[in-house]
């Protein structure tokens, strides 16, 4: 962590979403908006080009390599107008702003801002300033199945062959000549096969016969 303290309040410090080619149009908006404050913009390179496109304001415009160099450096209102090179020098840059700081962020530097809420501990709040805002992409349209719209007379050529295959007669069976007919004989006949013996049935003994063999004789008439 930097040896420089961070004294802005978190509700001090945000960032606009904003398109890299409109970045200076809304830096001079903001600008014209706060003129009355001292104003500090830092930026990670091209410090000189960026100098002759503000040269109408009276404001300081610095490099990173400044920043660190020079502690003397600071001001009520600090501009990032772009993503440092490193999350330790964007630190560097908030210890140098005594009331608020703003950076101005593209859309391809989102993804190098969640190294610096690490850093800081906490989530940056962003805004967007309408006029400003990152391009809409446009969502891909679902297809969609074209229906063939058909005339009257292809209407009237498809019922027809829906009636005609409806109504078409189906091919009757001839006894007669399909007995005649090898070809037309089912390849196996169940119908008539005759049922299988039992194997079981001549190994099972006969029922055993229960109770007393009774024996009974004819009596002889008496004689008178």
């Amino acid at each position: 962590m930097s040896a420089t303290a961070i004294t802005i309040k978190p509700n001090n410090h945000r960032i606009y979403q904003c398109p890299q080619d409109k970045k200076i149009e809304l830096l001079k908006k903001i600008i014209e908006q706060n003129s009355s404050e001292d104003i500090l913009v830092v930026c990670s390179s091209e410090v000189d080009s960026l100098k002759e496109k503000l040269s109408e304001q009276n404001i300081k415009v610095v490099e990173d390599r400044e920043v660190v160099k020079d502690k003397t450096i600071t001001s009520d209102f600090l501009i990032s107008y772009d993503m440092p090179i490193e999350a330790i020098v964007y630190v560097e840059r908030l210890g140098r702003a005594r009331q608020k700081a703003i950076m101005l962020l593209d859309e391809s530097e989102q993804k190098a801002l969640h190294s610096i809420e690490m850093l800081l501990g906490r989530a940056i709040k962003q805004e967007k300033i309408e006029g400003f805002e990152y391009p809409q992409k446009a969502k891909p349209l679902a297809k969609r199945t074209v229906i063939k719209k058909l005339s009257a007379q292809e209407i009237k050529e498809v019922a027809k062959k829906r009636y005609e295959s409806s109504t078409r007669e189906k091919p009757t069976y001839d006894k007669e000549n399909s007995d005649k007919d090898e070809s037309r004989k089912p390849k196996r006949d169940f119908r008539d096969k005759p049922k299988k013996d039992d194997k079981y049935a001549k190994k099972r003994p006969a029922p055993k016969v229960t109770g007393k063999k009774i024996s009974i004789k004819a009596r002889k008439v008496k004689e008178d």
